[in-house]
């Protein structure tokens, strides 16, 4: 969440977001019309487009040299592109192919999967878990989980009984969350096993149409947005049943009673009733189109960011402690000119607890076993993986030249 990648019908833009008040423009390419898809490498050089003008065709850039390092064809349309230190994932409608990131060499094609119109599928940024998530059916909302280490299937999540809108996993890959297409309900589970952790009751809508749902890398918060006005952000916290002696206040009184009350309800609606409400909302000024939102921290405090398709950034301070409304701190636009304005008026930012920011800015706790120079994660030895020895063979994705591609840091 420290950069911005977007398509546009001249090309395509890459954005820094290390600043509230300035935006700075990366990187801007012109050279192939009506980009659809533009994935960038964590903060690196490599980057992964794919236009209308040849929706079957992947290419593979190095934008800072201005070379193209390699393009692949597929037999249908490109949907989606998902990718880490350790695999490139190309989502089709009926397939998907996983390539090894390091030589682009095809490791793996999951053929026959489940008509997925729309390209979801998810991929853990953690290459050390490099869980692959996509529908494992057209009428319900099963998850079919993929090792895209190992290359084999890990389990099916029933999560939904209709059909799935969104899937995201955690920084670490060790959790994963889904919405179903009527998107009233978000649910959380455990990663590798299934397990569910969470479940977030969004609204009471009959059908809202959840197209971004992304955790902040600390795990702490997940942020659902729509095609309606308002964005949800939820809090994982460790409920449990050891909890202090209310004081006999009124409002603990009726806590009390209503708890009671939802033994008596019938289970689907005492399991509604007792699901946990959004911990912040924001509502933006525009409804019905699409946008995407990350949970990051800018100059050491948490933000909300979102972004609309009509090209603006708008940026939230979010209050880790109390929740409540995100208040509107920027509004960028991304299709005028490259290095935007600075405002000089830095006095934006409300104080908020440094608690928060210090947890999020801390570094993985992950021990590097890699001996790779460039790497700053283990390389998929943490749990024992054996690393095909090809898959570090001499290829033209140079992942190990810290000029080129610096590590990435959590």
């Amino acid at each position: 969440c420290s950069s911005l990648a977007i398509g546009t019908t001249t090309g395509y833009r890459l954005f820094s977001l290390s600043s509230v008040e300035q935006l700075d423009q990366v990187h801007e390419s012109n050279e192939i019309p009506d980009v659809y898809i533009v994935e960038r490498l964590f903060s690196s050089s490599l980057v992964v487009v794919v236009s209308h003008a040849k929706p079957q065709q992947m290419n593979v850039y190095h934008f800072k040299k201005g070379t193209e390092i390699c393009n692949y064809s597929y037999s249908t349309k490109i949907l989606s592109i998902r990718l880490n230190r350790q695999r490139l994932v190309v989502c089709l409608e009926e397939s998907i192919y996983i390539h090894n990131i390091k030589d682009m060499k095809l490791l793996k094609t999951i053929l026959d999967t489940p008509p997925n119109t729309t390209g979801l599928c998810a991929l853990s940024i953690n290459h050390a878990n490099s869980y692959l998530a996509y529908p494992g059916s057209e009428t319900s909302g099963e998850i079919a989980l993929y090792d895209g280490n190992t290359l084999k299937t890990a389990c099916t999540i029933p999560a939904h009984d209709g059909p799935l809108a969104a899937l995201a996993f955690n920084s670490t890959g060790s959790k994963l969350a889904s919405a179903s297409e009527k998107g009233t309900v978000i649910r959380v589970f455990s990663i590798p096993g299934g397990q569910k952790l969470y479940e977030f009751r969004r609204g009471m809508k009959r059908y809202v149409n959840i197209s971004s749902l992304v955790f902040s890398m600390d795990s702490q918060f997940l942020c659902a947005s729509s095609n309606t006005e308002t964005v949800h952000i939820f809090k994982l916290e460790h409920l449990t049943d050891s909890r202090p002696e209310e004081p006999p206040t009124w409002s603990g009184y009726m806590g009390k009673m209503f708890q009671a009350a939802t033994n008596y309800l019938p289970a689907q609606v005492s399991g509604m009733m007792s699901q946990d409400r959004a911990f912040a909302t924001v509502r933006l000024n525009i409804s019905g189109q699409r946008n995407i939102c990350a949970l990051s921290t800018i100059q050491k405090l948490p933000r909300l960011l979102v972004t609309t398709s009509d090209g603006h950034l708008y940026i939230y301070n979010l209050d880790p402690q109390d929740g409540g409304e995100c208040v509107l701190i920027k509004n960028h636009s991304l299709l005028g000119s490259g290095k935007m304005e600075e405002n000089k008026e830095n006095d934006l930012q409300p104080p908020v607890p440094q608690s928060y920011a210090a947890t999020v800015a801390r570094q993985s706790t992950v021990p590097s076993t890699s001996t790779m120079p460039g790497y700053s994660e283990d390389g998929g030895a943490l749990r024992g993986e054996v690393i095909p020895e090809h898959e570090f063979a001499t290829g033209p994705v140079c992942l190990d030249d810290e000029n080129e591609f610096p590590p990435v840091s959590i």
